[in-house]
């Protein structure tokens, strides 16, 4: 350095006390300095590169730099070129790199130009950041939309094909519909008959046979790293062979299995870094979310298609089944017809009221049919109209003056204002009729006070009809639906619910085929109004229609059904007293007859159909007290007022439905537990159950039978007098514990109060017997001997019955604490050993020493003493033996004695309460011991047995955990 120019030492510091990179190139050598930042631009070639000639150091690259140097040198005008491609080699490949670089003159002292300046930076990973970035909006545009799987693997593939400095090639493989086939979606970069990209290949047979696409299917990355091993291929900005490839899996939703599988090559220029890596993963990630939008739009076009051929073969079936139905209806009303008319001889009163019932609502069922029919003609474009020129006004003003009758009886007015328009309209005449009739019948359903009006004017050149009531309306949000089919507007107030949901839209349907319009203005609460407008002339009519002849039967039946139906609606309710009683019904059997002195139970029946309300009365009242309302309120009011013992409603009424009549009831104390039958058109196990679990005691489906009704009333009946009598039952048994507890109860405070005077009692007996000598005359030691023994047999049985009173109300607790039992057993034994002496009993103890146990110690007292006492009792001048041992972590109690013995089939009973083997006049006792004894070993755990001493005798085995968990006796007991 000594040498070196002042100049040179100049430059050097400043690249050294720089914190960018930069290097210096001096003299002809171009030898090169450079700083830390610069070093790790070239990676491996430092340190070497220090000192040595630039040229050598970054030869791969200097048919690039060497230019620009040298002009730099050569014109001492500084450059500047940004993102600049180099190749480089410094970590051991040739790698695709781009730098911004400004390269300036370096002069000597002399002013003379001898090297050059750079200032560079790397950006080669912005540049990398902004280009996959790019493919990724790219993948997510040109996707961006519905289209078929097939297509989107069309486009991924076009879009993927035009980034290849990242993705070299690449393959995408969807799963099957079975789940083991892999399908060929797309190729990238290689061709298509190239023997690494199968069309098909089957997960478990040769899905690895070229890539590792069974494992990629099982969710898993694979990184392949021979991939010119399988195919000869170049990539990158210096078609450098590809070496290396992603196997990555297409997420699905969910956590299901992957849908296909995507084999991405690698660029040989590029190492396979975690920036990479993710690109690789957004990659995947995009071509999933593209391919899963694909199927589900491919999904949702095949279930659009076949609910289309859904929609078509159930047209196909309801002009089918329509056309059945109307050859058995032929035949219901034409015999019907017959009998009402007497040709058959004159019938009854009774008999002719059945009759009218049955050809009133096969007229209903018929003109239903019908609509049906009309409906699936017009689904399927075979409506056959004939259109000749009528008089608009005369006819509708008679269609809609047919209603009078049914709407004055309600108490409602009907005004009709037709007069005559300048000229006639084309119109289809039973199409017409249809219209009109439901249009005036549905106004009056939903009108129950003010007036129907209907009026025809003529407006710019088109005739016009106007139906207006003053009825509950319909709400703004369901207006823009009232024309769909079989929409129906939720909790509408009208005078029945029932009704296809069709006639609305049957009625646009129609009127739109004489090219005319329907609109609707309402107004919740006020009323609604339809206005109908139909072009004179025939220039929007099919002209082979006009005056055309019909080839399809006709569906019209006049306006006697519809005026029918709305004379039903406007029935008063019979009274109840006046119900007739049915000449068809199944006569009471003395089984199920109420006697002359027994009441009838009371039914309640909802439902607003009036045929079905007298048919039910009719069947029900010869054996219950039936009151019959026409909709789910009115129910209410009765049940909540007069509980009947029964009620019986249909689903579907206005006002309130089944349903939420079920609901009030159950929601009401005093009516929660009344028996409820619901009525319902709906079949099918899926309505039956619905309506079970809205909580209905019982469902019947229409139709059913008079005999299937009354069984069924009189079942749910019967049930709710039992369970009435099962309530009375538990609230004897209630009481019958109270007793129980009381006893127990006064057992617990009488044994606190017997014991206090007892133990002053033994005190002062203890005190007298310490006065005096045991050889005073009259032998009283002896006989205080025999007091005290007493008082202490009373003490035990005070302590007995207060132990039976804590069990019982689960008042007694356990004291557990570390005990020797061996020492407990011992001192009882020896307490004992007077009393045996004196019974002429001997009595043996062989006891293990020490045994150590979490134990009660007063109630393990209690129950040695018990089986003691009672080997003694009833083995008295027999041995009695007691033995104490361990059995690992089990500490066994037997008590042997050599008396009277226990039967077998009395072992198991002389644990429980007052239960004895022996007689109590010979042997005395309560019975309570054993019991006692039972409850405070479960307590601790343990076991408690009985069986026979040979020779015989009885042997009690006490098996007690040394270390176990303690609960209280109650809770053993229960």
């Amino acid at each position: 350095m000594e040498t070196w120019p002042q100049s040179l030492k100049a430059l050097v510091r400043t690249l050294l006390s720089s914190s960018y990179p930069m290097v210096l190139t001096w003299g002809p050598d171009f030898t090169q300095f450079y700083n830390d930042a610069y070093s790790k631009l070239i990676g491996d070639g430092h340190p070497a590169a220090l000192g040595l000639d630039i040229r050598i150091t970054l030869a791969a690259s200097w048919d690039t730099l060497g230019p620009m140097i040298h002009r730099v040198m050569t014109t001492g005008v500084a450059n500047w070129t940004p993102a600049l491609p180099l190749l480089m080699e410094r970590s051991g490949y040739r790698e695709e790199a781009y730098f911004s670089v400004s390269h300036a003159p370096a002069e000597n002292d002399e002013g003379q130009i001898v090297g050059m300046l750079a200032v560079c930076s790397e950006v080669t990973q912005q540049l990398l950041g902004e280009r996959r970035m790019r493919l990724l909006r790219d993948l997510a545009s040109r996707t961006d939309g519905t289209r078929s799987v097939e297509r989107t693997c069309g486009d991924l593939s076009a879009t993927i094909a035009e980034h290849p400095l990242d993705v070299p090639f690449a393959l995408i493989y969807l799963r099957g519909p079975d789940g083991k086939t892999l399908t060929r979606g797309g190729v990238i970069g290689l061709d298509e008959n190239n023997p690494v990209c199968p069309t098909t290949l089957e997960v478990g047979v040769d899905a690895d046979s070229i890539w590792p696409l069974e494992r990629a299917a099982a969710g898993e990355t694979v990184l392949v790293e021979d991939v010119e091993r399988r195919v000869a291929l170049t990539g990158g900005p210096y078609k450098d062979p590809v070496r290396s490839a992603l196997v990555i899996p297409i997420a699905s939703s969910g956590q299901t299995a992957p849908i296909g599988v995507l084999v991405a090559g690698v660029s040989p220029n590029r190492a396979l870094d975690e920036g990479y890596r993710s690109f690789y993963e957004l990659l995947a990630g995009q071509v999933s979310v593209a391919l899963r939008n694909a199927q589900a739009y491919e999904e949702e076009r095949r279930r659009a298609e076949a609910l289309a051929e859904l929609d078509r073969a159930k047209t196909t079936f309801f002009s089918n089944i329509s056309h059945e139905f109307r050859t058995p209806l032929t035949l219901m009303l034409g015999p019907t017809e017959h009998l009402l008319a007497g040709g058959a001889g004159a019938v009854s009163e009774s008999v002719q009221a059945e009759l009218q019932v049955i050809h009133r609502n096969a007229e209903r069922l018929l003109r239903l049919v019908n609509t049906l029919l009309d409906f699936s003609r017009l689904e399927a474009g075979r409506i056959e109209a004939s259109y000749a020129p009528t008089d608009f006004s005369a006819l509708s003003a008679d269609l809609a003056s047919s209603f009078r009758s049914a709407v004055e009886r309600a108490g409602l007015k009907l005004l009709v204002d037709c007069p005559p328009l300048s000229q006639p309209v084309y119109l289809d005449k039973e199409l017409w009729e249809k219209v009109v009739l439901n249009l005036v019948s549905n106004a009056f359903k939903f009108t129950h006070k003010g007036e129907i009006s209907v009026y025809t004017r003529e407006r710019e050149g088109r005739a016009v009809l106007v139906v207006r009531d003053t009825g509950t309306g319909i709400p703004a949000s369901e207006l823009p639906r009232i024309f769909e089919r079989f929409h129906r507007v939720k909790d509408a107030h009208s005078r029945t619910h029932e009704g296809t949901g069709i006639g609305l839209a049957l009625v646009r349907e129609l009127v739109q085929l004489h090219g005319g319009t329907v609109s609707v203005d309402s107004t919740e609460g006020r009323g609604t109004t339809f206005t109908l407008e139909i072009p004179f002339g025939t220039a929007h009519l099919a002209q082979e229609r006009i005056r055309a002849a019909r080839s399809l039967p006709s569906t019209a039946t006049g306006a006697t059904p519809y005026v029918e139906e709305a004379l039903r609606w406007s029935l008063e309710e019979t009274p109840r007293e006046e119900a007739p009683h049915p000449t068809h019904a199944p006569s009471p059997s003395s089984k199920h007859s109420p006697k002359a002195d027994e009441p009838r139970a009371r039914v309640l029946l909802a439902d607003d159909n009036a045929d079905m309300r007298d048919y039910i009365r009719r069947v029900l009242t010869p054996h219950f007290e039936v009151e019959a309302v026409a909709d789910g309120q009115a129910a209410l009011e009765s049940a909540l007022a007069h509980p009947p013992e029964l009620v019986l409603s249909d689903v579907m009424m206005p006002r309130l439905d089944g349903v939420g009549l079920l609901r009030a009831l159950r929601a009401a104390p005093h009516t929660k537990e009344l028996p409820i039958l619901l009525l319902s058109a709906r079949a099918g196990e899926e309505a039956t159950l619905e309506g079970l679990e809205s909580g209905a005691d019982d469902y019947l489906v229409k139709p059913f039978s008079a005999r299937e009704l009354l069984a069924r009333v009189r079942s749910n009946l019967e049930r709710m007098r039992m369970r009435r009598d099962v309530a009375r039952e538990r609230a004897r048994v209630e009481s019958l514990m109270e007793a129980i507890r009381a006893r127990d109860d006064f057992l617990s405070v009488a044994s606190h109060e017997l014991k206090t005077p007892l133990t002053a009692f033994q005190l002062n007996l203890n005190a007298i017997e310490r006065g005096l000598s045991r050889t005073s005359e009259h032998n009283i030691g002896d006989r205080l001997d025999v007091a005290r023994r007493s008082v202490r047999r009373l003490a035990r049985l005070i302590e007995t019955l207060l132990d039976v009173s804590q069990l019982s109300t689960g008042r007694m607790q356990l004291m557990p604490e570390q005990v020797d039992l061996s020492a407990l057993v011992g001192e009882v034994v020896a307490n004992t050993q007077d009393e045996a002496r004196k019974l002429k009993t001997p009595l043996s103890v062989r006891i293990e020493s020490p045994l150590a146990g979490h134990f009660d110690p007063d109630r393990m007292e209690q129950v040695v003493h018990n089986l003691l006492s009672n080997a003694l009792k009833f083995g008295q001048g027999q041995p009695v033996e007691v033995s104490l041992r361990s059995e690992g972590n089990v500490v066994q109690l037997s008590v042997v004695d050599h008396g009277i013995g226990i039967p077998p089939e009395d072992r198991d009973r002389v644990f429980e309460r007052f239960e004895r083997a022996v007689p109590v006049r010979n042997y005395g006792g309560l019975g309570l011991g054993l019991w006692v004894t039972r409850q405070v070993v479960e307590a601790h755990q343990g076991t408690i047995l009985v069986e026979e001493t040979p020779g015989g005798g009885a042997t009690f085995h006490v098996r007690l955990p040394r270390n176990g968990r303690v609960s209280s006796a109650s809770s053993a007991m229960n």
